[in-house]
């Protein structure tokens, strides 16, 4: 089977999906490129499921679908080829005939949100923000705003009845995106999403070192963006802890 890929899929993602029988999958993965390593440990563990990667993260804020009844249109063609797709391996024909858990990680590419030249307009002199900011209903909506349509998805697959769970990014910030932002960003889709229901796999605490960033032996190599195999598999082992 080919494997969905995206501007920013790294080359070890290529087989990050699988399909399973339909009686056998035990969750489908819809995402961007951090839905690879999750892809790819379960399919080392032998865990059956459908789903991968569908497109970059940028893809999955604002605008990106549209609902038809009771299941979902992605407006990329790629990106809703492959869901279909992994619709099929399943044996059903829309999102709301889902009956295993939905596992995502649409609206938590954070380093997108936290691009620094878009917050430059806040700053105060000095370059820092106002006491505050980063907590603040401003900050939140504009966060909010940012991932409005990721954060729609989701009510809409909460709405249909499904268990939703998203998988928190990895805790990594590329030169362009400030780390203030990337991290209260995270915070605001977290509360905004376990709002709606959605079951929420944050593993800040288990994978980070004295400076608030990822581990080495966690990040892929040769990437400033991605979590490897072995965050994969903690991710997976949190799934699985929560009965997937």
């Amino acid at each position: 089977m080919t494997t969905p890929y995206s501007t920013t899929t790294t080359r070890a993602e290529t087989d990050a999906d699988a399909s399973a029988p339909a009686s056998a999958a035990r969750f489908l993965l819809l995402g961007d490129s951090h839905a690879g390593p999750v892809g790819r440990a379960a399919k080392a563990a032998g865990i059956p499921f459908s789903g991968g990667p569908i497109g970059a993260g940028r893809d999955f804020n604002a605008e990106f679908f549209d609902t038809r009844g009771t299941d979902v249109v992605f407006r990329k063609a790629e990106a809703d080829a492959h869901y279909r797709r992994f619709l099929d391996e399943l044996g059903i024909a829309g999102l709301g005939e889902l009956t295993v858990p939905l596992v995502c990680t649409f609206g938590f590419s954070a380093h997108f949100i936290a691009t620094t030249e878009n917050w430059r307009i806040y700053r105060v002199r000095g370059g820092g923000f106002a006491p505050g900011f980063l907590e603040s209903p401003l900050f939140e909506d504009l966060v909010r705003a940012t991932v409005r349509d990721a954060l729609a998805f989701y009510a809409h697959a909460r709405e249909l009845g499904l268990r939703v769970l998203a998988a928190m990014p990895p805790q990594r910030v590329p030169g362009l995106s400030s780390p203030d932002v990337f991290m209260a960003a995270q915070d605001v889709v977290r509360r905004a999403v376990t709002a709606l229901g959605v079951e929420v796999v944050a593993l800040r605490e288990r994978v980070t070192d004295g400076t608030g960033l990822q581990r080495p032996e966690l990040c892929e190599p040769n990437d400033v963006i991605h979590g490897n195999l072995a965050f994969g598999r903690l991710i997976l082992a949190d799934l699985l802890a929560r009965g997937l």
